[in-house]
């Protein structure tokens, strides 16, 4: 009996962390976004909003898309302390 309830409970909880890591593009309003591919066959898409740089999506020839996000709204994408100029990075692995 706990194997068959902890078998019905693992894909539940896969379930529940693939949706916390949203499209950090859903929650724009109205976007403006300008694209263009880089060599070596990358895509860059930058989402404005009211003129400001708000997310950067890199949608590389070969890997998981990633984004670059300012979630304070302030123009400059958000960097942690003790790590590189951009940071964190947010990949996209799983959708369904």
């Amino acid at each position: 009996m706990r194997t068959v309830l902890i078998a019905l409970l693992l894909p539940l909880s896969l379930i529940g962390c693939a949706t916390m890591s949203d499209d950090p593009t859903a929650g724009l309003q109205n976007p403006e976004v300008r694209s263009r591919t880089v060599s070596g066959g990358d895509t860059i898409d930058e989402y404005y909003v009211a003129g400001q740089l708000r997310v950067v999506k890199i949608t590389p020839a070969r890997g998981p898309t990633y984004y670059l996000v300012d979630n304070n709204a302030d123009g400059i994408l958000d960097s942690s302390k003790g790590e590189g100029p951009i940071s964190p990075v947010q990949y996209k692995l799983l959708t369904w």
